[in-house]
């Protein structure tokens, strides 16, 4: 069970004891992520988040790593269109000094110029390297197509233009401005002692009360968008609008998506890799974001089975939304989420990411208990008539990365 503090400047500080454990991990999660910038300001909060690493005031970046290395402990971070997340694993008796540096980094970054030019290049590096990735290619332009008009469909990274504008100044006055304390959710999980939970409250008290940032609601709009690139395999994305993370019907989307396309068993895997050998890789995911959501189903093959591939597909998507699941097929993915879950949940970071993005996103922390109660009360007529209302094929979106047809061409194959 975990315990929510609350100081009085609006940071929320989540524990959870887990027994046995002889690690704890330590997150520090910040509501402030791609969605808040303005367009002059894409890839802000990513290159804040590299920034943090470049050193202190009192620590270089060379001494950051050498300490946590020495403690055998791992720092790293991650930022989201939602959010920024810094967090550290270490053993138990070495938190308080991991927790110093943790702390160090996200208080007293220097954001030096010449560190800033250097993580500059860094960053274009990571952006060559998302252009290399066509399964990451062409997920990032099918968001910015049905996206259009909103931050969401910014990429995350930034653009080499809008990067090459920011100064060690103008990104420390944008965390200023972005890092009010009521953004702000530190999650600790594992093995720790009550001195480590006073020193985290005094730390974080020193945040000055200021609210969190807002952005624009986004809205879905179908779009078709394609990519020529010389590779060997084509790589295509649908979509179909879905829903926000906090739905109440949430439970019946995930438990559609794993029957679509969620594993080894799941229909599109069966019906288009194992029955007719047209794809080595296919699956379904949900997409979510505080205000919209999509559905978005992945296959990578040859120019030369693209076509039966896609008729495949829609074939899959047709038939569930017109007969709904089998009871054993239902059943089936039910365990299968719920095991997920629950093998997932044993890690102890996995535990303190639980808390910190529940409590940062939903505003709550959802029992493991209570998840599972979630899944158990969907049932075969809920995820049929959700399927019914999702798989519209008038809202169907899709974004193409490879030797492609034109995006007509994709609209005439899909109908």
């Amino acid at each position: 069970m975990h315990q929510t503090i609350t100081l009085p400047n609006g940071v929320r500080l989540l524990t959870e004891r887990i027994p046995g454990a002889r690690t704890a991990a330590l997150g520090i999660f910040v509501g402030a992520g791609s969605r808040h910038e303005k367009a002059e300001e894409s890839g802000a909060a990513h290159f804040i988040e590299h920034m943090t690493f470049k050193g202190t005031r009192t620590r270089t970046a060379q001494q950051l790593a050498m300490e946590m290395d020495a403690i055998g402990g791992q720092v790293n971070a991650y930022t989201t269109k939602e959010s920024t997340c810094f967090y550290a694993r270490c053993l138990d008796r070495h938190l308080d000094r991991a927790a110093d540096i943790l702390c160090d980094m996200f208080f007293a970054s220097r954001f030096a110029e010449e560190d800033v030019v250097t993580e500059r290049g860094v960053i274009l590096e990571e952006i060559d390297m998302y252009e290399d990735t066509p399964e990451d290619l062409c997920a990032e332009r099918l968001a910015t197509a049905v996206y259009r008009g909103s931050s969401l469909a910014r990429p995350i990274l930034g653009r080499r233009s809008t990067l090459e504008k920011m100064t060690g100044e103008w990104l420390r006055d944008f965390r200023e401005n972005h890092y009010g304390s009521r953004a702000v959710v530190v999650a600790l999980a594992g093995s720790f002692t009550r001195e480590s939970v006073r020193a985290l409250k005094q730390r974080f008290s020193a945040l000055p009360d200021r609210p969190a940032p807002v952005c624009r609601p986004a809205g879905y709009t179908p779009a078709f968008t394609v990519r020529r690139k010389a590779i060997e395999q084509n790589h295509l994305t649908l979509s179909f609008p879905a829903l926000d993370w906090n739905h109440p019907r949430r439970y019946q989307l995930q438990l559609l998506v794993n029957i679509l396309g969620g594993g080894m068993s799941s229909r599109l895997f069966q019906e288009v890799r194992e029955k007719r050998g047209l794809c080595y890789t296919t699956y379904a995911y949900n997409a979510d974001h505080a205000d919209v959501g999509m559905l978005g189903i992945y296959t990578a093959l040859g120019r030369e089975t693209e076509a039966r591939a896609l008729d495949t597909i829609r074939a899959v998507v047709c038939d569930l939304a017109d007969h709904g699941p089998a009871a054993e097929e239902l059943d089936r993915t039910r365990e299968q989420c719920k095991a997920n879950l629950l093998m997932g949940l044993e890690s102890v970071q996995a535990r303190m990411s639980h808390l910190g993005r529940s409590e940062l996103l939903l505003g709550r922390v959802d029992s493991p208990d209570e998840i599972l109660a979630g899944y158990d009360a969907v049932t075969r007529e809920q995820v049929h008539e959700l399927a019914q209302e999702l798989f519209r094929f008038d809202r169907l979106s899709l974004s193409a990365v490879g030797r492609v047809a034109a995006a007509e061409e994709y609209r005439e194959m899909l109908g």
